[in-house]
């Protein structure tokens, strides 16, 4: 019997993952590009896969064009990676590293990878990487369906069940998770300076992210057809309203550690609209 060793640099053993998950338009990309700002955060860099986005860079979790169709993937059971499954191996962490570590900038207390998918792998990932840590964007469903429809060929009526479907198995996974912080792609645009300090506490380093990333993705989109009762009910939940309204919403924070919780809340209330 032949066995194999695999062995990783100091650097991939010791550093820390911070998985940023959210349906497609929902503000993923901004948020990871945020993040790498930081000095001790490192990204993934110059690969040639659409947005950097782990998924396609790793072998370890079959993924085909199918497997990430945006207003589908998140709904489809097959996706939902938990606890127990066949991935949760130990191969499948040594894959997942050796693929991505030739793609992530050198040095940092963090790595942060960044895939829509993410968003029904957290439990799997957190079985995989126990220290691992996530931040889930939201943005309002009118304007995620507005906003797919260049790729998507269902009506809008869909696209905003897709996302209420996608956000409630969230809300059931978010019970399972140590360490998640759930934000809002409106807040992150009108309350910049709480939203990346309460990031900042979050993953328990100094100031540093780059707030000027923000510029220019003020993008709005018009509410093309009223929300049912039951979408506006569904959307309530996440503080959303109809016409693509904002209300307020206390937001979603674990972390096992008290300090850090108060931290990143003191951060979110610290901060008036526009800061």
């Amino acid at each position: 019997m032949t066995v194999r060793r695999t062995t990783f640099p100091e650097a991939a053993i010791t550093q820390r993952y911070v998985f940023v998950g959210g349906l497609h338009r929902s503000g993923t990309s901004l948020l990871a590009t945020l993040l790498a700002t930081h000095p001790d955060i490192a990204c993934i860099h110059g690969a040639p896969v659409p947005e950097n986005e782990g998924v396609y860079l790793q072998g370890a979790i079959p993924h085909t064009a199918l497997h990430g169709r945006p207003m589908h993937f998140a709904t489809d059971p097959a996706q939902h990676h938990v606890e127990g499954e066949a991935h949760d191996r130990l191969e499948t962490r040594d894959r997942l590293r050796s693929d991505w570590d030739p793609w992530f900038t050198p040095g940092g207390l963090w790595r942060v990878e960044k895939s829509p998918v993410n968003l029904t792998r957290m439990r799997l990932y957190q079985q995989l990487f126990p220290t691992s840590q996530f931040v889930v964007i939201l943005r309002h469903p009118q304007a995620v369906a507005g906003a797919v429809r260049k790729w998507n060929h269902e009506d809008l009526d869909a696209s905003i069940d897709h996302w209420i479907a996608a956000h409630e198995q969230v809300r059931g996974d978010l019970a399972y998770l140590h360490a998640v912080l759930v934000l809002r792609y409106e807040d992150l645009l009108a309350r910049p300076a709480a939203t990346i300090q309460a990031l900042e506490a979050f993953l328990s380093l100094s100031p540093g992210i780059d707030a000027a990333q923000i510029d220019g993705h003020q993008a709005s989109y018009l509410a093309e057809r009223p929300l049912s009762a039951a979408q506006a009910r569904a959307s309530g939940g996440w503080g959303y309203t109809d016409g693509l309204g904002v209300s307020d919403w206390p937001g979603y924070l674990s972390h096992p550690l008290r300090a850090v919780r108060d931290a990143v809340e003191t951060a979110l209330r610290g901060a008036p609209p526009g800061a």
